[in-house]
């Protein structure tokens, strides 16, 4: 990855700045401007991923775009404790981000061009892949291994459905309301795999109550950029998380969150994208 200087300009303007409410104050629409400094910032992660957005009973946050958008906010001017974080579900992102909710969203948003006529995105900052979730004993190795299996994902997916389609016509699908519900599904023996993409495959999988169980099948069925949404036309903002990313693969930080959050599951990740290249 070409890296770019990161520059210390916002942070230089708070030091010469006379009183802290030149750094900039509250902000009704995201907290904070687009330089950082403000006193909050609210950012929009998903709160029921484990490995990658988890709120947790004692009301803390984990996961690997938790680490990232703290890293990023850090590079923006904002301490841990200034960020406010937003559930933002995947029907609300776009609408989060236009009524001015939270300032940026890192919530496993996929880079697509539909996405992109309404919202602007920074990054990639991770490659996912469409995959299955097999026992750790399953000799599911390949999709067509899929025709005669039960098959599980949520209700509304298109995982399972292209799955059905293009690659195991014959395989029965099973459609529950969760994630949670498929995997447990898959530990009492109902279904055989569960398919979405290997990052959220992975997180489950890396739970303490599963640790060992389950495998990832590694079959690529898909490429999922992972983008950070931001709001349409916010350039200057995209152009400052883009050199976060840089800057956090460089210094070894992004390869540590994917250890922190996916390491327990064996997940192959792929390496850190480089900024602004979408890989179809």
């Amino acid at each position: 990855m070409k890296l770019r200087k990161v520059t210390a300009a916002s942070a230089t303007v708070c030091v010469l700045a006379l009183t802290a409410t030149a750094c900039g104050g509250d902000n009704n629409n995201g907290g904070g401007s687009s330089s950082g400094g403000g006193k909050s910032i609210k950012i929009g992660i998903k709160y029921d991923q484990p490995g990658l957005g988890l709120k947790k009973p004692d009301g803390s946050f984990s996961g690997f775009d938790v680490d990232v958008a703290t890293y990023v906010a850090k590079q923006l001017g904002y301490k841990p404790n200034q960020i406010e974080w937003v559930e933002t579900k995947s029907a609300d992102r776009e609408n989060a981000l236009q009524r001015g909710d939270v300032k940026f969203i890192a919530a496993t948003y996929s880079i697509t061009p539909e996405r992109q006529q309404k919202v602007d995105f920074a990054g990639p900052y991770l490659l996912a892949h469409q995959d299955l979730l097999v026992k750790k004993d399953s000799d599911i190795t390949k999709g067509t291994d899929l025709n005669g299996k039960n098959l599980c994902s949520v209700t509304g997916s298109t995982s399972a459905q292209n799955v059905h389609k293009t690659i195991a016509p014959k395989a029965n699908l099973k459609e529950l309301s969760s994630y949670s519900e498929c995997v447990s599904a898959l530990q009492s023996g109902q279904v055989d795999a569960l398919t979405t993409d290997d990052s959220i495959l992975a997180g489950y999988a890396a739970q303490d109550q599963y640790k060992g169980q389950f495998k990832l099948a590694g079959l690529k069925l898909s490429n999922e950029n992972y983008g950070i949404g931001v709001k349409k036309g916010d350039t200057k903002l995209v152009d400052q998380i883009n050199k976060a990313l840089e800057k956090m693969e460089s210094d070894g930080s992004w390869e540590a969150a994917v250890k922190k959050n996916f390491g327990p599951a064996d997940y192959k990740n792929e390496p850190a994208p480089k900024i602004g290249q979408i890989v179809k």
